[in-house]
């Protein structure tokens, strides 16, 4: 049973009026009213409208018939008369009604900061080669379905890339159903001094073909052995600096079939350990180009709103990364966390309902993009060195004095110094902080 009737249009962002209810799907918007509203001669009718969210075409593969009023990938408006009539046990998509006023998606503008040369050095350091190799490896086994023998094959592999690494390893049992899986843990220990925060990475190891089942050739290069081996390269980087907070890497089993792995690594959590959780970065389906521009989606939760921010800021600061965000999280494993009040973001391809070789034997390392991937890498590194704490870096170039302080009263202060840019630039002390440099731009030359 529907409501009442409604009239809608799809319009670009940026020509939304006010007026009519409205959601937005990055730079598309949805505007609705009742059935007797004129919104513009390209209008159309239907008994109400209903937001789909999917995992890759799931939903569009499983009703083919459907005709999405407005397709945003992994996001879907159809019409209510075309929701499914009765619930599906099929964890792959979800629908709910659309409610106005939201953003499903985001396109926030770019903010680079300053960017910070010890971070930069760092980023220069995913290695692509390494990246490949691994993914390449994993990609090669018949399949990794979370019952499987081989899955058990491709954990041995990641402990032994981990302990190789430096960290304590640790594999958990996790029922899957009625089978068994496991999950693979690698703990490193910070050195900061005084009680230490917890930086969590994570990609879930398993893959599947649905039509094949559990004996199908499941080679899930994309789905998601690009998450898996990105665990491994940012690990790889991690065990290179000293950091101030632990880290654990995660590699889930159990996603496929429901979230099994995380959902029971979360439930098993203390709360003592719950609480030291600074960020849990999920890493799922980052290798597949399906639009013009490299996109990343950063898919998190208020809670995790702060962690986007920064993912955000580090793709503009050190990447050419196009970023959306939705907090619509569905489907992966930043899921149990969220849900626990733990803040947790999903790094996944834009577009990903382009790609239509995952959950099938057609999840081949040729249709990955490596330059994709190395670029959400980049931009994740960036991210969890501010997340982590670097010991030891040492201080960026600060500008030399080359000019002279101001006082324009009682509690304020101004310098004037030139950079090492060659750039005048400007600190200033607001009677109770002193805000960084900031650069106004120039050439001063030097004195003698």
């Amino acid at each position: 049973m529907t409501g009442s009737p409604v009239r809608y249009l799809v319009v670009p962002t940026e020509d939304a009026a006010d007026g009519a209810k409205s959601a937005r799907f990055g730079d598309k918007t949805i505007l609705w009213g009742p059935a007797d509203q004129k919104l513009g001669r390209a209008s159309r009718t239907a008994p109400g409208l209903v937001l789909v969210t999917q995992v890759g075409r799931s939903f569009q593969d499983e009703f083919p018939d459907v005709t999405p009023l407005l397709d945003h990938g992994r996001h879907l408006v159809i019409s209510a008369a075309d929701k499914p009539r009765r619930r599906r046990s099929n964890h792959c998509w979800r629908v709910e009604a659309l409610k106005a006023g939201t953003t499903v998606v985001d396109v926030p503008a770019r903010m680079a900061r300053r960017a910070d040369p010890v971070v930069a050095g760092l980023v220069g350091e995913v290695a692509p080669a390494s990246y490949q190799a691994d993914l390449t490896w994993l990609a090669s086994l018949p399949t990794r379905h979370s019952l499987s023998a081989s899955f058990t094959t491709a954990v041995e592999f990641a402990a032994a890339r981990m302990v190789a690494l430096g960290y304590s390893v640790t594999r958990v049992p996790i029922t899957v159903g009625a089978g068994h899986s496991e999950n693979l843990i690698g703990d490193r220990a910070g050195s900061g001094a005084g009680t230490r925060g917890l930086v969590v990475i994570t990609a879930h190891l398993d893959s599947i073909n649905l039509a094949g089942g559990p004996g199908g050739s499941a080679p899930g290069a994309d789905d998601n052995g690009s998450g898996s081996a990105g665990v491994l390269e940012l690990g790889r980087l991690i065990a290179s600096r000293e950091w101030e907070h632990d880290v654990r890497l995660i590699l889930f089993g159990g996603e496929e079939e429901g979230l099994f792995g995380s959902k029971q690594y979360v439930a098993a959590l203390p709360p003592a350990e719950r609480s030291r959780i600074r960020a849990v970065l999920n890493m799922d389906m980052i290798a597949s180009k399906n639009t013009a521009a490299p996109t990343v989606l950063l898919e998190g939760a208020p809670v995790s709103s702060g962690q986007m921010d920064d993912l955000a800021a580090a793709a503009a600061t050190y990447t050419g990364l196009k970023v959306e965000t939705s907090l619509n999280p569905f489907a992966s494993d930043h899921v149990p966390f969220i849900n626990a009040g733990v803040p947790a973001v999903l790094t996944i391809e834009g577009a990903d309902s382009a790609n239509g070789h995952i959950h099938s034997a057609n999840d081949k390392l040729e249709f990955l993009d490596w330059a994709l991937a190395s670029e959400i890498l980049r931009m994740n590194i960036a991210a969890l060195a501010g997340w982590l704490g670097l010991v030891g870096a040492a201080e960026a170039p600060r500008p030399q004095p080359a000019g002279s302080a101001v006082s324009w009263g009682p509690g304020r202060l101004d310098i004037f110094v030139r950079g090492t840019d060659s750039a005048l630039h400007h600190l200033y002390w607001d009677g109770g902080t002193w805000h960084d440099f900031e650069s106004l731009g120039g050439v001063i030359g030097s004195s003698g």
